[in-house]
């Protein structure tokens, strides 16, 4: 099973949202199920089979996630985003502008959704499965 230097290798090697599809391929084939990409402190929760979970330490200081969520807001950003115009520490202060909570990518679906405050999905944008 995974371990989390395997999910932080490989996800060393994205330099832009361009990348994620690939990032995705690979996190898919250790056995990852889906994760969920905590915006408040960058922790990440990594779920495999049979109840399999391991967590990592969050990589920046809390931020403020907005009470107002805005899906439209959130299209922009991920669209700028997957066109290389920011870097993901960028991508995260603005997804929290946006109102993201949180981020879920699951494996088998091939879909990254994104929640509000209140547990609402605001946007899942399937991941192109070409890679996979």
């Amino acid at each position: 099973m995974f371990t989390i230097q395997h999910m932080k290798a490989a996800h060393a090697k994205v330099k832009s949202g361009a990348d994620f599809p690939a990032y995705v391929k690979e996190i898919k084939q250790l056995g990852l199920i889906h994760y969920d990409f905590m915006v408040k402190d960058g922790r990440t929760v990594y779920h495999g089979v049979n109840g399999y979970e391991v967590s990592s330490a969050p990589i920046y200081p809390e931020q403020a996630i907005s009470g107002k969520a805005s899906s439209a807001a959130l299209k922009q950003i991920i669209a700028e985003h997957q066109q290389g115009k920011s870097d993901f520490l960028a991508f995260c202060r603005l997804v929290a502008e946006a109102g993201v909570e949180k981020w879920v990518v699951n494996t088998e679906a091939m879909v990254c959704s994104y929640y509000d405050l209140s547990g609402n999905s605001m946007v899942a944008e399937p991941i192109p499965g070409n890679v996979c």
